[in-house]
């Protein structure tokens, strides 16, 4: 069964934020709170590198596995949900997540901040809410998995380096993207990414 991910390819993104603005846009996203930002690395030096990050919707999600209460779950596609009904706001999430993918949607002391907020990969929600009802766009936001459409931020990628999709299919795009710009065997963890040597 396909596992649903992002990857981002630092050789092209352009630091555009058009993947910001799209998944705020098409998801209604509160102010003060971003399910997807772009980190510069090395900003404004030789080798500056520019990456979109997210919820990355882990295969062993970190997140899921502090949650006291479970309402952070896979789907059966490799998504990783959250339900806004069970969460208790306790932010475990927020410390447990490397990319810093949930977030509280108000500012305050501890109980008055909400309950958390992440990307949910266009996939609506994880409540009890009909999938493509106006309960669950209020709650979570568009349901674009739902009617077989991509996140709205990798559509909305001009040059194509927000991938997202099957992450086998992925991976090919990408290797296929690695071996054209000559890289091979020098690609750091090549062989470990791959499982398989390469001739040179």
């Amino acid at each position: 069964m396909a596992r649903m991910k992002f990857l981002c390819d630092a050789e092209r993104c352009i630091d555009c934020n058009a993947c910001v603005t799209a998944c705020k846009n098409e998801n209604e996203v509160p102010w003060g709170i971003n399910r997807r930002r772009v980190v510069t690395i090395n900003d404004g030096k030789p080798g500056e590198r520019s990456v979109s990050m997210a919820c990355m919707h882990c295969t062993d999600a970190p997140c899921a596995a502090v949650c006291p209460v479970k309402c952070i779950f896979p789907t059966d596609d490799g998504i990783v949900l959250h339900s806004k009904d069970l969460c208790i706001g306790c932010g475990y999430c927020f410390y447990a997540c490397p990319f810093g993918a949930p977030q509280y949607p108000r500012v305050g002391n501890f109980g008055s901040r909400g309950k958390m907020d992440k990307c949910t990969y266009c996939a609506g929600g994880g409540g009890s809410e009909a999938p493509g009802s106006a309960e669950e766009f209020r709650k979570y936001g568009s349901n674009r998995f739902g009617e077989g459409k991509l996140p709205m931020c990798a559509e909305m990628c001009s040059t194509k380096s927000l991938l997202a999709g099957d992450g086998e299919v992925i991976a090919e795009i990408y290797k296929e993207r690695v071996l054209k710009r000559g890289y091979g065997s020098g690609a750091w963890g090549w062989m470990t990414a791959y499982h398989e040597d390469i001739a040179v």
